[in-house]
């Protein structure tokens, strides 16, 4: 799906109704706390229990009429909010979050110049702390987490990141980006730093010959319109809109019905990439799964982890992270052992780890292949694939499923297991 990104794009100018929340209001973290509404009563901010924790909460605005609750904003706090904390709208510091100890958990920042008036909770999703002279001195749209709604802007350098998972709010591994270049780009960061890997998608918009090309903003407007991406536009007056770059990196534009009958959810409207899992390789990393795990991707785009034989997961509560060998494998281990027949091979096609070889043999066959790698005490794994032989030595990364390979996988598993 090929997405265009306008230069200068102009929004109609929509007024939004808001509800104003005053200096002095407050919201506590338990079961019952009332949250604060816009007048539409379409979006609520306040405190969210989190699902199987009786006493963690998240600090977010979410939308209060559809079932789900959907959150398109979080306080980005390290740890989740434990119980009776307290959100606080005070005139020098605006929004301040302090747990039942007094200890500062968040506050609105980067903060603007002058006293705050009060919080303006808008029926465009965001929370806006107003001056007396009614100018912005902060708000939740300038300060993005995973989600854009209708009339949002991401200026240059600005970024969305995902979350750790659909449960754990804390930052996850993908970003997207609107670098100062004007090229709008979804890639990986190495945890727990920023350090950005090599795009795995790009809309190649940046300076260029073409006066102009570069884009400047990134722009969701009011009919749903987000950058460009066909003629067919779904309709704001009868439907939720958000665009969300997900847990699993999948950029995706969603829409729900405003007025519904029976079991609803939100729709995909369009998503990017189409194979995040042959789009995205990282030299120094390990790719849209964990380390020694196999990627591929359902009808829906989304990707799926799995472990192969022999494997199994590092975290059981993260089927997106490493995989562990389940038997000892090395050249020490292998010559302490009394069998000398000690490993067995697993076959697979179309799969493959492409940044983890160290040795290459060509021209080979496949059978040469496979026994060479069961004969090496480095090898863990070797790929065959038009009359060349590629072994691997562990950790695998950027593991996926390709059906245009046409190869075969070997990996070697103790028999003793």
């Amino acid at each position: 799906m090929e997405l265009l990104l306008f230069s200068i794009f102009l929004l109609l100018s929509i007024s939004a109704n808001s509800a104003n929340i005053k200096l002095g209001s407050s919201l506590s973290a338990t079961e019952n706390s009332s949250p604060w509404l816009s007048d539409s009563g379409d979006f609520a901010f306040g405190f969210q229990q989190l699902k199987g924790q009786s006493d963690l909460f998240l600090l977010c605005i979410w939308y209060a009429k559809i079932p789900d609750k959907t959150v398109v904003w979080y306080a980005s706090t390290d740890q989740p909010v434990p119980r009776q904390s307290k959100l606080n709208l005070t005139s020098d510091q605006g929004l301040v979050l302090t747990s039942l100890q007094g200890q500062v958990l968040w506050k609105s920042e980067p903060f603007g110049l002058g006293d705050v008036s009060q919080g303006v909770m808008s029926d465009s999703g965001s929370f806006v702390l107003q001056s007396s002279s009614s100018g912005t001195l902060w708000e939740s749209f300038q300060d993005p987490r995973d989600t854009l709604l209708p009339s949002q802007i991401i200026e240059r350098g600005g970024l969305l990141s995902s979350r750790q998972s659909e449960t754990n709010y804390t930052k996850g591994r993908f970003q997207l980006r609107l670098q100062q270049d004007g090229n709008l780009v979804l890639n990986t960061i190495n945890l727990p730093t920023d350090f950005a890997n090599t795009p795995y998608y790009s809309t190649s918009t940046t300076d260029g010959t073409v006066p102009g090309s570069a884009g400047k903003q990134l722009v969701f407007n009011q009919s749903g319109r987000f950058i460009l991406v066909d003629g067919n536009i779904v309709s704001a007056k009868d439907n939720y809109l958000r665009v969300t770059l997900s847990f699993d990196g999948i950029f995706v534009q969603y829409y729900h019905p405003k007025s519904w009958n029976g079991n609803v959810s939100w729709t995909t409207r369009w998503s990017i990439p189409d194979n995040i899992c042959k789009s995205l390789l990282v030299d120094a990393g390990a790719g849209v799964c964990g380390l020694n795990s196999i990627c591929d991707v359902n009808s829906d785009k989304r990707p799926t982890c799995v472990c192969p034989k022999g494997y199994s997961l590092l975290d059981p509560n993260d089927v997106y992270g490493h995989c562990k060998a389940d038997f000892i494998q090395g050249c020490k281990e292998d010559e302490l052992s009394l069998k000398k027949d000690l490993y067995e091979v697993v076959e697979l096609t179309n799969v493959d780890w492409p940044t983890s070889d160290y040795v290459q043999l060509k021209p080979f066959n496949g059978d040469a292949c496979k026994e060479s790698c069961l004969q090496d005490c480095m090898c863990s794994v070797a790929i065959f694939r038009d009359g060349t032989c590629w072994k691997k030595k562990l950790p695998l990364s950027n593991g996926r499923v390709d059906s245009g390979l046409n190869s075969r996988a070997f990996i070697k598993v103790r028999k003793d297991n």
